[in-house]
């Protein structure tokens, strides 16, 4: 495998019991593809302080956030720490295989892409609640955006670093960063490609994910949605009003009783919505330029 300049972020939050067993495989890994490492200990209250410190190694660099700020905001550390071309991105609960890198480095490179996301289509170690979550996630991006990728928020990722920089004030410090970063990347007409990977249960702990997290998600999908494509959330809702308006005030009208004030109303609501729209449109296209 040729050799390149990548460097390895793992987020790791009270990951005591993952950690001892994942960790020196992924320094195997980096030693074996001259890679670096760097995982950031986002405020952990548990012993991943002390494990990090028993896997002292020279391509280990550990970054120590005092508090924590959350999933995206130590992926967002790591990154912004990283001095290579390209950062992979993986969990710290020890679901991903070694192995599964390096077939993402040889994708992105095989290609030319500039993001290449671990798919675990048809491998999912999580629970049914959570995969209802992950389709809803993935409902409202397909409906928003012209996308191709199926797991958008897969935690195994290759990207280009310094692409990567540059969008990361525009990513949540939430756990949606996952999704987020990809549709950046998606929104912008970066290459992103999708590799299927294995996934097993995690080694220990639980998972953070709830109900919340996945409202949060959609959230943030919308906020992109109107950062770069914003009509495709103010036409329909125009076009609803206005035909609904139109629908209500029409026989009004035909049995010669007037205007409804009803239906001016919604019409009104949907050119405001459709003006809106525009407006938005002119300001996403500026911040683009």
């Amino acid at each position: 495998m040729p050799k390149t300049t990548v460097t390895v972020v793992v987020p790791a939050y009270n990951e005591e019991a993952a950690l001892p067993a994942f960790l020196p495989q992924l320094l195997d890994c980096c030693q074996k593809n001259d890679w670096q490492l760097i995982v950031v200990d986002d405020g952990s209250r548990d012993g991943t302080a002390e494990v990090l410190e028993r896997h002292a190694h020279p391509r280990l660099r550990v970054i120590r956030h005092k508090v924590n700020r959350g999933y995206g905001g130590a992926l967002k550390s790591g990154i912004r720490a990283s001095e290579t071309d390209y950062v992979v991105t993986v969990d710290a609960d020890g679901q991903h295989y070694t192995e599964d890198l390096e077939a993402l480095y040889r994708e992105l490179s095989e290609h030319d892409a500039d993001m290449v996301v671990g798919s675990r289509k048809g491998a999912s170690a999580s629970g049914w609640y959570r995969d209802l979550g992950k389709s809803l996630i993935r409902f409202v991006a397909n409906r928003m955006l012209d996308l191709e990728v199926y797991d958008i928020n897969s935690g195994l990722k290759i990207y280009d670093a310094e692409l990567a920089r540059g969008y990361l004030r525009l990513c949540p410090d939430t756990m949606a960063y996952s999704d987020v970063i990809t549709l950046v990347f998606v929104s912008q007409r970066h290459r992103v490609l999708e590799r299927a990977i294995r996934v097993r249960p995690r080694v220990a702990g639980r998972s953070t994910i709830t109900t919340a997290t996945a409202l949060d998600t959609v959230k943030e999908i919308l906020n992109i949605v109107v950062l770069f494509n914003p009509m495709r959330i103010f036409l329909p809702i125009s076009l609803v009003s206005i035909v609904l308006g139109v629908i209500w005030g029409l026989p009004i009208v035909l049995r010669g009783n007037g205007v409804s004030v009803g239906a001016m109303l919604a019409i009104l609501t949907g050119v405001v919505f459709f003006l809106l729209g525009l407006l938005a449109e002119q300001v996403s296209l500026i911040r683009r330029s």
